[in-house]
């Protein structure tokens, strides 16, 4: 009885020394991580929401800035969004405890916005009828952004952005101010 009784203490302790370690990546495909800079998204919430396709490209410079550029088309001119186009050169400065992938967490950025698109006109014609039109208008934006970033390991991306800017040179009436911001899904590579 002695004899089995520590054999069971044996293969107990020898079943509970087992260290449970998640395999780690080798050097080579953690350096593989290190060396993306080039990020490709798109914008769900846009997507989801209505017919809007933005596509955004990021080139990663260093650990904390990056710079790119957004195109948005409005695929559905019946909507009530009011850019038909636009594109958006931007710069980002990441503000990250973390340097282990590099481009990700909070941000801060400055963008340049150069778009088309139409806004409602209501009101009343000299007859008292109510009309309702639409009128197009070109302008340009400068404006600033904040943002968060996260990616995984795989290289997956996803990134909320919220920002505004201010509308100069614009032709026909168009808005004061643009707004830019979405939920971006992309991949690093």
């Amino acid at each position: 009885m002695k004899k089995f009784s520590l054999l069971l203490l044996f293969l107990s302790y020898v079943g509970f020394a087992q260290n449970l370690e998640e395999p780690k990546m080798s050097l080579k495909a953690k350096k593989n991580i290190f060396d993306r800079k080039h990020e490709l998204k798109l914008g769900a919430l846009k997507m989801l929401t209505g017919t809007i396709l933005e596509v955004t490209y990021e080139y990663i410079n260093s650990t904390d800035f990056t710079y790119g550029s957004s195109v948005l088309f409005n695929l559905d001119s019946q909507n009530d969004y009011p850019e038909d186009i636009s594109i958006t050169p931007f710069a980002r400065f990441y503000f990250s405890e973390s340097k282990e992938y590099g481009a990700k967490g909070f941000f801060v950025e400055g963008f340049a916005k150069f778009l088309t698109g139409k806004y409602h006109v209501s009101g009343q014609d000299v007859n008292f009828n109510y009309i309702e039109y639409q009128k197009k208008f070109t302008a340009a934006s400068i404006g600033l952004s904040l943002g968060k970033k996260w990616i995984n390991r795989s290289g997956f991306v996803f990134e909320t952005l919220i920002g505004a800017g201010r509308n100069i040179g614009a032709k026909g009436n168009a808005p004061e101010a643009s707004f830019r911001g979405d939920l971006f899904l992309g991949y690093r590579f």
